[in-house]
């Protein structure tokens, strides 16, 4: 009798340490940004570094809201001068940015999920794009000055024609000429 009591008070110890372990770890979680497991990203310094290597002017946002959250970047110049942005929209949908000098027929379909054109365009700022759906992802297309240029996502196209909106290219810094000894 005395051992039941024993293991009994063992799991109602147990138990009552495990309530307020759950209320404090509950009541401390964050709840804002800082517990969002996709952390804001800062592109620019790649940005810069992409223009400089990149055969094509690379493009990035300006203006969007800060409500859009970018949460991924990278330059690939050893896979077809790849350039890529990831961002969550307002809703959390995701938008990609996706350029390459790689050949239309293997780039496009890798970065949209195999989206297929639609023989549609979206203007977009004066320019035509063209339209792709897909099962995953949807996508406005743009071949200029040597590159593809690809908006694609989960983002309904509304977004994803607010993202090509944005889209800009900085002019490349040009190096400071030599200073000449004498």
């Amino acid at each position: 009798m005395r051992g039941r009591q024993t293991i009994r008070d063992m799991i109602l110890s147990m138990l009552a340490i495990g309530g307020v372990v759950g209320v404090i770890y509950y009541t401390a979680l964050p709840n804002d940004d800082e517990g969002d497991p996709l952390k804001r990203v800062d592109y620019r310094v790649e940005q810069v570094t992409a223009q400089r290597a990149a055969p094509y002017p690379i493009v990035a946002p300006k203006g969007l809201p800060e409500a859009w959250k970018p949460t991924s970047v990278s330059y690939k110049g050893y896979d077809g001068d790849a350039w890529h942005l990831g961002f969550l929209d307002p809703d959390k949908e995701y938008v990609a940015v996706e350029q390459s000098t790689e050949v239309k027929a293997k780039f496009i379909p890798k970065v949209t999920h195999r989206a297929e054109n639609t023989g549609k365009t979206q203007q977009v700022n004066g320019e035509a794009w063209q339209r792709w759906e897909g099962p995953k992802y949807d996508a406005l297309v743009r071949e200029e000055k040597g590159a593809i240029t690809v908006v694609t996502g989960t983002a309904p196209l509304s977004r994803l024609t607010e993202m090509a909106a944005a889209l800009e290219s900085k002019p490349v810094p040009k190096p400071s000429p030599a200073i000449p000894k004498t």
